[in-house]
């Protein structure tokens, strides 16, 4: 039998079965490896009683919790495909994704009633269940499923992407992708049984399954479910778990930093933290460094692996901004438009290609032909790497605009406006100039108390900036930059906001 997601915990469970492998934070509840299996033994005879089988869609509606857990096991015992969806989206939005990936059921919390209530209406193709008998439910079915071939190249997830570019599209996940995943964390980041990882960033995006968990969960570790994101639970979750291994966005540290309990908390157990989803400013970078804390930069996306690069803890304090060196047994190349590799310190989209990368996106061929190519994923990131041998994202292939004649990568301008004292946080945007064509105009949100002009905003960036990349104009703004749940930032809904204001 070929090797399959459902065996990671299947092995864990029988070679610990009595460590603990999962702890949901907020109701305390600690399941051991083998509580784990048996869980998903149940939840796989319930779906099967369903009439779920290999192939069908399954999605579930929901805060962090076991259940997802549950659900990634007990759909690749299977062979059927896990599709969760992400309740931070408008009903229309859920809408067109159940309506395109036609899950045969779909769980739900209570919390989401009024919008399950409304897309139930639109889609009477699942068996709708409610989560608030999950428990009850679950155990009243035998730990027996019927016997089901799984390969390495059959789906296992649809992690949809986050739409900014257009409709979400729905990256397949095979069960090669998150194995291959999962052997690449452990080794490249050097996980062992003795790691604790809390799961901060929601589990209907792909981080929230292939950053931490299923690596610790193969390797034995323990993982802390968070329900949701809160600073000083967070903190305090850290200090009590002793946590080892951090992953959040780059919001998410930004407002433990801005949490007053953030410069008491005992950060000993903690061998590194890790932000990805987003570019990192520098400046955050450098006061989790000032702690002493170990504070690296990841990179990663649904399509190509969540984590694809990797640097030592040293390294992390030399190469701050760097996102590292190409994670163990993977590819990686920069490409100008030509399709040509790009030399040291020049700018090219990065190209990744291994055993960790998708398969494609769901019911979308074309889509997918643009993507994966000879077997390599177009990120559409732009990067360089520099002597060593580390890769530094300098911005998204089409988050660029050419002022003069002259290429400016809006999130090298935004490294440096955010790197100001007084700048919480800050983006640029492209807008029409009649003499160059296009030039820079920043959206700035100050620190809370401060002041400071436009000016003052442009001065600061000279010498450090080629003048043409300095911004032309600066808008201050006291609501937050518009992001996704990941972090990203959205640029379009700036472009809409400031894009015509002077």
């Amino acid at each position: 039998m070929e090797p399959n997601v459902a065996q990671i915990l299947e092995h864990r469970a029988r070679l610990t079965p009595h460590w603990v492998g999962l702890v949901e934070w907020e109701s305390a509840r600690r399941f051991r490896f083998s509580e784990l299996e048996e869980r998903a033994r149940r939840l796989a005879a319930w779906l099967s009683h369903c009439g779920v089988k290999k192939g069908d869609r399954v999605s579930i509606i929901a805060l962090n919790g076991v259940y997802y857990v549950d659900l990634f096991f007990a759909l690749a015992k299977l062979g059927a495909i896990f599709t969760p969806i992400n309740w931070r989206l408008a009903v229309p939005e859920m809408e067109y994704i159940l309506k395109d990936a036609q899950p045969k059921v779909v769980f739900y919390e209570e919390d989401f009633a009024a919008q399950v209530k409304e897309l139930r209406a639109s889609y009477s193709n699942a068996e709708w269940i409610s989560l608030s008998t999950y428990e009850e439910k679950l155990f009243s079915f035998p730990p027996e499923i019927p016997e089901t071939e799984v390969s390495l190249e059959d789906p296992h997830t649809i992690f949809y992407t986050s739409g900014t570019t257009g409709r979400p599209k729905g990256a397949i996940l095979p069960h090669r992708m998150i194995l291959w995943n999962s052997f690449n964390t452990i080794v490249s980041w050097g996980l062992t049984c003795d790691d604790v990882f809390p799961v901060f960033t929601p589990m209907f995006h792909s981080g929230g399954f292939n950053v931490g968990l299923i690596p610790l969960i193969h390797v034995g570790g323990r993982s802390i479910l968070v329900r949701k994101f809160e600073p000083e639970s967070a903190l305090r979750l850290i200090e009590v778990e002793k946590a080892t291994v951090v992953f959040m966005v780059p919001t998410m540290f930004q407002m433990l930093a801005e949490t007053p309990a953030f410069w008491r908390t005992d950060w000993s157990s903690v061998r590194f933290a890790i932000s990805g989803g987003a570019p990192c400013p520098l400046e955050l970078i450098k006061l989790y460094q000032s702690r002493g804390i170990v504070f690296k930069q990841g990179f990663g996306m649904t399509e190509a692996g969540v984590n694809c690069f990797s640097m030592t803890e040293e390294e992390a304090f030399l190469k701050p901004g760097s996102v590292g060196k190409p994670i163990f047994h993977s590819a990686v190349k920069l490409v100008n438009e030509e399709g040509q590799e790009v030399g040291e310190e020049e700018v090219g989209e990065l190209l990744i290609a291994g055993p960790h990368v998708c398969a494609g996106y769901w019911q979308k061929p074309e889509e997918t032909a643009g993507t994966l190519v000879e077997g390599w994923i177009h990120t559409g990131d732009l990067a360089k790497r520099d002597k060593d041998g580390f890769y530094y994202i300098v911005g998204r292939k089409k988050e660029m605009f050419i002022s003069g004649g002259e290429n400016v990568y809006m999130a090298e301008v935004e490294m440096v406006l955010n790197s100001h004292p007084k700048v919480k946080e800050a983006a640029v945007i492209p807008i029409p100039d009649p003499k160059w064509g296009e030039v820079g105009r920043a959206v700035v949100v100050l620190k809370p108390g401060m002041t400071a002009t436009e000016e003052e905003i442009k001065a600061f960036c000279e010498g450090k900036l080629a003048r043409y990349k300095i911004p032309k104009s600066v808008v201050f703004t006291d609501e937050p930059l518009p992001r996704n749940p990941y972090g990203k930032l959205l640029r379009s809904e700036l472009i809409r906001r400031y894009g015509e204001k002077r």
